[in-house]
């Protein structure tokens, strides 16, 4: 299953590690990094409709659908800075050094670390329903975390992750796929099937991908709170309101990590980009004020 009206190529951005791309349209470019457990064909809506008056590029995360899975020795593979010089790279490929950046989910951890580390690229950053890193793991505690059980399953060393996920792949993405979503018929069988089929086959890769949020991705992030490293362009953010029920101000945790930052909750699902498409590129074509 493919986009609507976009092209499809494999981009190499770094050594042994080449991309799925889906590109379309023509006019200001803008990257759009999917979540889990998805594909790139998250975004079919959203990319199709702002193909009207954007450049817009749909990656397949490395680790992630039709992109290389590369092995990770060294926990550095699915850094998320590492997976962000691959979006930088992926944008220069496509004749970019300046591009405004969208992510949901794991791709939004991705593009705010393209932000931290490469601000002069990044125009502008959305992210949808996520909190950064070392918040994320400072809110999440007692009876509450449950709901997060799946962090700490994959941040364990390699061997238990993979085995037992791999022995019930299906069930295991296909939970989340349940329930996150405030509207099913918005992931159609076709799509969901597609959505499974791309996680089975990336099982290592996943959980590596999750790995590096609990080890590596933490000490760069910790050492950018520490210098006092921010996101210098405008932030939008668009999430539930996870906090009413967790305990914590959102837009306060964002608001540290982003000074020019719009905060907004949306009264959809975990899946917004598919279950209020129209809201999301309302959002991803305005202006920035900040």
């Amino acid at each position: 299953m493919k986009i609507t009206g976009f092209d499809y190529q494999r981009v190499t951005v770094a050594d042994g590690v080449a991309l799925n791309v889906a590109v379309g349209g023509s006019g200001a470019p803008i990257v759009l990094l999917h979540g889990f457990p998805q594909t790139h064909l998250m975004w079919r809506h959203v990319a199709a409709d702002l193909a009207a008056d954007h450049t817009v590029i749909c990656p397949d995360l490395r680790g992630y659908g039709a992109s290389d899975k590369p092995a990770d020795p060294d926990g550095r593979a699915y850094a998320k800075r590492t997976m962000a010089e691959d979006v930088v790279a992926l944008a220069r490929a496509f004749g970019h050094e300046r591009f405004a950046l969208a992510g949901h989910d794991r791709g939004a951890l991705v593009a705010v670390r393209a932000g931290l580390d490469h601000p002069d690229a990044v125009t502008r950053l959305t992210a949808l329903d996520v909190l950064p890193t070392l918040d994320m793991w400072d809110v999440l505690h007692g009876a509450s975390a449950a709901v997060a059980f799946h962090l700490y399953l994959m941040a364990q060393p390699p061997g238990l992750p993979e085995q037992l996920i791999g022995a019930a792949p299906d069930a295991f993405f296909g939970h989340f796929l349940d329930a996150w979503t405030q509207r099913p018929e918005a992931i159609p069988a076709q799509v969901r099937a597609e959505y499974l089929a791309a996680s089975r086959g990336a099982v290592p890769s996943i959980v590596a991908d999750y790995r590096a949020s609990a080890t590596i991705d933490v000490e760069h992030d910790r050492a950018d709170r520490d210098a006092g490293n921010r996101l210098r362009m405008p932030v939008t953010v668009l999430a539930q309101d996870w906090g009413a029920a967790l305990g914590y101000d959102a837009a306060a945790l964002w608001r540290a990590w982003a000074p020019r930052l719009t905060h907004r909750t949306v009264s959809c699902g975990h899946f917004m980009a598919e279950e209020a498409p129209a809201e999301v590129v309302a959002v991803l074509r305005e202006t920035p004020t900040a």
